[in-house]
């Protein structure tokens, strides 16, 4: 396992206090991923002092299987409080936490169940995919480690005191996967006042999925994934406040353009691209004035943009 004392000293270092509708709300930041609270931009995840705020891809995937609980806990003892993860639904209507909609290249699922190829996430239900190993597959120290429920998940960021970028994996495949997304966080107590304002964003690679979730809790901090063009950017304004785009698809110019219009919020729209693991790539979106970056590396990341 990796973790970086000096990265975890500095999460105890960076504590500070929010103030949220009138009010006061304390909440210690756990490290250099953390936000400085509202500015110019869309609330959660806006940059100290300029820097871009750095997000744990699926956890700490570099160090430790993706999108598990020990991913999470690891970016968490790195020192970095937001974590993006991917949700999907079972079978049974339960949902979870993965990247691919087949279970087969982060679980044991070929072993435990060889007759059910391909191995999709919707043909197995929730105590099925609960049996399965999703941690061997990176390292016989994560043996056992397993493929979360959304509510699990939600439940330890809480617990860590961290951040959440959601992401509504492959919405075409769950229909209704919005208003379920948003009604477990809203039962794990995610979309009170507080969260909505500082610890959570949600976003998808389809444009009607952002925009249902936009249509359901105008509230909330929305972002598309995806590139569009610099005539399009007025379109996704409407029904989203970020476009967060693959690092190679972008330049200062595009970052530029995105900046300059209002999201659904009334607020300079925001840019936070992926993926990001080396420290020339870094720097280099660092320059095109991005406000995020999203990586499997964030401790690498960090160190290249932020000073840590």
């Amino acid at each position: 396992m990796y973790v970086r004392p000096a990265a975890a000293a500095a999460a105890a270092f960076l504590g500070f206090t929010l103030t949220l509708l009138g009010g006061t709300a304390s909440y210690a930041a756990t490290g250099p991923g953390s936000a400085t609270g509202p500015g110019s931009g869309t609330g959660p995840g806006l940059a100290a002092l300029g820097d871009p705020v750095v997000y744990a891809h699926r956890g700490a995937s570099a160090y430790a299987p993706e999108n598990t609980l020990d991913a999470i806990d690891l970016a968490m003892q790195m020192g970095f409080d937001w974590v993006e993860n991917d949700v999907q639904r079972t079978k049974d209507g339960v949902l979870v936490v993965i990247h691919d909609d087949t279970l087969a290249r982060t679980t044991d699922v070929e072993q435990r169940f060889p007759d059910r190829a391909p191995w999709k996430v919707q043909d197995f239900t929730a105590a099925e995919i609960a049996r399965l190993d999703a941690g061997s597959w990176f390292g016989d120290e994560y043996a056992g480690a397993s493929v979360p429920t959304l509510r699990e998940y939600l439940d330890r960021v809480q617990s860590n005191r961290q951040r959440l970028l959601l992401e509504i994996k492959k919405p075409e495949l769950y229909p209704g996967i919005e208003e379920q997304t948003l009604k477990v966080l809203d039962e794990a107590g995610w979309l009170d006042a507080r969260h909505v304002a500082q610890r959570l964003v949600v976003q998808s690679f389809s444009a009607d999925s952002v925009r249902i979730v936009h249509g359901l809790r105008p509230d909330l901090v929305t972002a598309f994934l995806g590139t569009p063009t610099v005539a399009d950017l007025p379109r996704y304004a409407e029904f989203t406040d970020r476009i967060n785009p693959w690092h190679t698809t972008i330049s200062a110019d595009w970052v530029s353009a995105v900046h300059s219009l209002r999201g659904a919020h009334g607020k300079a729209m925001e840019v936070d691209t992926w993926i990001v693991d080396d420290a020339a790539t870094a720097r280099k979106v660092q320059d095109m004035g991005v406000d995020g970056i999203i990586t499997n590396a964030p401790d690498v990341v960090q160190d290249a943009v932020g000073g840590f």
